[in-house]
C-alpha cells in the first residue's frame, strides 16, 4: 500500500504539470503515453514492440492523438485519421509482402491495439483543448466512480457483476460508484457552470449515470483483455499500479462519450 501510495503521487507530479499548461506539450506527453499504452497491448500478447509492426502501430496511436491540423495548416481537419490510415494501410502490407507468415488476422491485432488506445487518448486531448475544467471533470467522474464502487462493494457487495472477467467486482459496488460519481459530479457543477454547457443540470446527471457505466465497462474490457492473456497488469511502468492501461482503462471510454455528448 505505501509503495501504491508513493508512486501514485509520483505519477500525479508528472501528469499534472503538462494537464495544467496544455497545448503542444501536453499533446506530445499524452501522446507519448498511448504509445506505451499500445506497447503494452503488444506485450500481453508477447509481441515485440520494436518491430515494424510494434513502431507503425505505436505510430498510430500518436498520430491519433495529437491533432496534426492544428500545426500545419495546410493538412485536410481530418488529417490524423488519415496518417493513421497510411500507417494501417502500411501494416497492412506486411500481408503481401510476407504472405506465407504474415496474414490478416496477424495484422489485426496490433491495428485495433493502436486504434483502441489512439480514440481514447485522442479524446483526453480534444477535451484539454476545449477547457481544463472539461478535463477535470471527467478524471472526477471516473475517480469517484471507483472509489464509490470499491468502498460500497467492500461493505454492501454479495452479488458478482462479471466474475468471470473481474471476481471482485459486484452489482452493489457498481452501483455505489455511479451514485458517488453523481453526487461528485453535482458539486463540481455547483461550482463549474459551465462545465455542463450546453445541457441542463438533471439531463447532466443523468449522462454522468451513463459515463460512470462507460467508465466501469472500459475498466472491464481492460480485464477482459487481461485475463485472455493471463496477465496482472498491462506494464510495470508504475509500481504498485501497473501500466498505462491500467490507469486509463476507464478514461479511455469516457472521453470518447463525453464528446460524443457535445461536451467538448
Amino acid at each position: 500500500m505505501k509503495q501504491r501510495v508513493i508512486w501514485g503521487a509520483i505519477a500525479l507530479v508528472i501528469f499534472l504539470p503538462f494537464l495544467l499548461w496544455g497545448g503542444l506539450s501536453f499533446q506530445v506527453f499524452v501522446g507519448l503515453l498511448a504509445m506505451i499504452g499500445v506497447a503494452e497491448m503488444l506485450r500481453m500478447k508477447g509481441l515485440e514492440f520494436f518491430s515494424l509492426e510494434g513502431v507503425l502501430a505505436m505510430l498510430g496511436a500518436f498520430v491519433l492523438t495529437v491533432p496534426l491540423d492544428h500545426y500545419f495548416p495546410s493538412l485536410p481537419i481530418d488529417s490524423s485519421f488519415s496518417v493513421y490510415g497510411i500507417l494501417v494501410f502500411l501494416l497492412l502490407a506486411g500481408t503481401v509482402i510476407n504472405s506465407d507468415d504474415y496474414s490478416f488476422e496477424d495484422a489485426a491485432y496490433p491495428i485495433a491495439s493502436s486504434l483502441y488506445v489512439g480514440i481514447g487518448f485522442q479524446n483526453l486531448v480534444a477535451a484539454r483543448m476545449s477547457g481544463l475544467d472539461k478535463v477535470l471533470f471527467a478524471l472526477f467522474i471516473v475517480w469517484a466512480t471507483d472509489i464509490g464502487a470499491y468502498m460500497i462493494g467492500r461493505r454492501f457487495g454479495t452479488r458478482k457483476l462479471l466474475p468471470k472477467v473481474s471476481p471482485n467486482k459486484t452489482i452493489e459496488g457498481s452501483l455505489g460508484g455511479v451514485v458517488c460519481a453523481m453526487v461528485v459530479s453535482l458539486v463540481f457543477m455547483l461550482v463549474d457552470k459551465a462545465v455542463y454547457a450546453p445541457h441542463h443540470l438533471l439531463a447532466m446527471l443523468l449522462y454522468v449515470a451513463l459515463f460512470s457505466v462507460f467508465g466501469q465497462f472500459g475498466d472491464l474490457v481492460e480485464s477482459a483483455i487481461k485475463r485472455h492473456f493471463g496477465v496482472k497488469d498491462s506494464g510495470r511502468l508504475i509500481p504498485g499500479h501497473g501500466g498505462i492501461l491500467d490507469r486509463f482503462d476507464s478514461m479511455i471510454f469516457v472521453f470518447p462519450i463525453m464528446h460524443l455528448f457535445g461536451l467538448f
